[in-house]
């Protein structure tokens, strides 16, 4: 019975733990090849109209978005390419950049 129960909390343990560590590092440079077009290189500035700005976003929505646009859930023509070329790796780690970037999201007062 402690074997089950040591089984148990083991597997409650493992699903608790990110199935994938972001590499910011690696997250800079896919945005710096592939987004900054769009986006600006931190996510803080769009360098073209209705471009939202990333930076400070929350990793989970931004992960969310991205899984989203490459399975179809989310439908816009621009960003569905750009996130089928994004391995679920790759998309882990632009999350986690543009979430760690300072001067993002604001309120309009």
């Amino acid at each position: 019975m402690k074997t089950l129960k040591l089984i148990g909390t083991v597997f409650a343990l493992t699903l608790a733990l990110p199935a994938i560590a972001a590499d910011v590092g690696a997250g800079q440079k896919i945005a710096e090849a592939t987004c900054a077009a769009c986006h600006g290189a931190q996510g803080n500035k769009p360098a073209i109209p209705g471009a939202p700005r990333l930076a400070g976003q929350h990793e989970d929505y931004l992960l969310k978005a991205l899984n989203d646009y490459k399975s179809g859930a989310r439908k816009n023509g621009v960003m569905a390419p750009m996130a089928a070329n994004l391995s679920k790796q790759d998309m882990q780690n632009v999350a986690a950049y543009f979430a760690a970037q300072p001067d993002g999201l604001v309120l309009k007062k």
